[in-house]
């Protein structure tokens, strides 16, 4: 998520930079600093109101006696700001509803080319992580292909799809769709709804008369982000038709200003359940409004990475490369194991940004990662025997220019490769000492300089 924020997320922090050099504030400071804030969000397409209310707030805290005679006043400023900011998305996470007495009964509505059919495969796989058993409901009858997507996600994500064709009215499928869903067991209902190009009198028509006749516990709008404050109008209209009682937020991962994702939730009164952060079926997440702000504020989002680690990482295979690696025992194998793993949880950049202090993208300027470089470090490995990968020093000059050739590299790459990964085993024979020594070097970065070969 941390493309849509990057720069009001830049701004932001520049801004609060200055402001933790001083070691007192004066109210000019803080009104300064809040007159940046207003444009830094204004710029990134928050609604107007919206940006007035929260500046005001931030303003009446901050030049509070708790501030100004603070210790660390420029910290207390960002703890106002990230509370604020947390607040104005929501304060804490919302879940999906669950009905007392199965099924869940769930309309996606929005309009046309917003996500919905993908967002509906994209829940259903969630819910099943979550031990759920979902059903599918083609209920957009109008768009071409429309039911065959459905099926198709369905059939990806193992969940089946109740369809009637596109000759049955949406009502009466939705409706028929519940009564098959009490038959056969299924907890959520998830109805596909269709859309329009524009917001239209018979779509909120047919909607209403859906929500009637199958009297939904949720009713979840997607709403595509990267549409700015079209994306406010369209959820304002929705919730005055139809009382909406969530939204989704797609093409988060877009090139955009991110102001959708602040003035949603304060506008319709609404939470933000879920963001989409990609086309992948398991690019769609909870919406934690806490963690989204500590982002926001390169503070982080430790504990989105650690949630990502334990979902796709093999612990026990983690935990005996650990051993491996402080033992000298680790081998190009176990790093290509390894380098697998890692690629599941999604690009590198966006895991450094969870990191706190990395979540400007400025500070991940300078650091060379890009997924193509992983996937050349793979194939060279791959190029080689297992013999070679458990002794590299097996790899001769001859050797070398076959596994090149072998992976459309170069024979300095593979050269890059192993001599980082000699350094890298010599590093961890010595950790247990080297850590000791690393205390009193302070002004030392890393472990001796040491950098991965990508």
């Amino acid at each position: 998520m941390a493309t849509i924020f990057e720069g009001l997320s830049s701004k932001l922090q520049e801004t609060f930079q200055r402001l933790r050099g001083k070691g007192k504030l004066t109210e000019d400071d803080v009104k300064e600093a809040m007159r940046e804030v207003r444009l830094a969000l204004l710029e990134a397409d928050v609604n107007f109101k919206v940006v007035k209310e929260f500046v005001e707030k931030v303003r009446e805290r901050a030049v509070g006696h708790e501030v100004l005679q603070s210790l660390t006043p420029g910290q207390q400023v960002i703890k106002i700001v990230n509370e604020e900011l947390t607040e104005l998305m929501g304060g804490s996470q919302s879940r999906i509803a669950q009905a007392a007495k199965p099924p869940t009964v769930v309309m996606i509505v929005g309009l046309q080319g917003a996500g919905k059919t993908t967002t509906a495969g994209k829940l259903a796989n969630l819910l099943k992580k979550q031990h759920r058993y979902p059903l599918l409901v083609a209920c957009d009858i109008y768009r071409p292909a429309a039911i065959k997507q459905l099926q198709v996600l369905g059939e990806q994500v193992k969940t089946q799809v109740f369809s009637l064709g596109d000759q049955v009215s949406p009502v009466e499928i939705a409706k028929q769709a519940i009564e098959h869903a009490k038959l056969h067991g299924f907890d959520y209902v998830l109805i596909d709804t269709a859309g329009r190009l524009h917001i239209d009198e018979a779509l909120m028509d047919e909607l209403k008369r859906m929500k009637e006749a199958v009297e939904p516990d949720e009713i979840l709008l997607v709403v595509d982000a990267m549409t700015g404050q079209d994306a406010v109008n369209v959820a304002e209209h929705f919730h005055r038709e139809l009382g909406i009682t969530g939204t989704i937020l797609t093409k988060l991962d877009g090139d955009t200003r991110g102001g959708a994702a602040l003035s949603i939730r304060s506008v319709t009164g609404t939470p933000i359940k879920f963001a989409a952060l990609g086309e992948k079926l398991d690019a769609l997440e909870p919406f934690h409004p806490d963690r989204m702000a500590s982002r926001i504020l390169g503070m982080g989002d430790v504990l989105t990475l650690i949630e990502k680690a334990q979902a796709t990482v093999d612990q026990a295979k983690a935990e005996e490369a650990s051993k491996k690696l402080v033992s000298g025992e680790f081998t190009l194998e176990d790093f290509l194991e390894q380098m697998q793993q890692i690629k599941k949880m999604g690009p590198l950049q966006d895991l450094l940004a969870m990191l706190p202090g990395l979540g400007n993208h400025k500070a991940l300027k300078n650091v060379n990662i890009d997924d193509k470089q992983i996937g050349r470090i793979e194939a060279i490995i791959r190029s080689m025997t297992p013999e070679e990968r458990r002794q590299p020093k097996l790899i001769n000059a001859s050797r070398r220019r076959r596994i090149a050739a072998g992976s459309g590299t170069s024979v300095q790459e593979v050269n890059r490769l192993l001599n980082q990964f000699a350094e890298m085993q010599k590093m961890m024979k010595q950790l247990p000492g080297l850590a000791k020594r690393m205390g009193k070097k302070k002004g030392k970065k890393g472990f001796g300089g040491f950098r991965f070969p990508f």
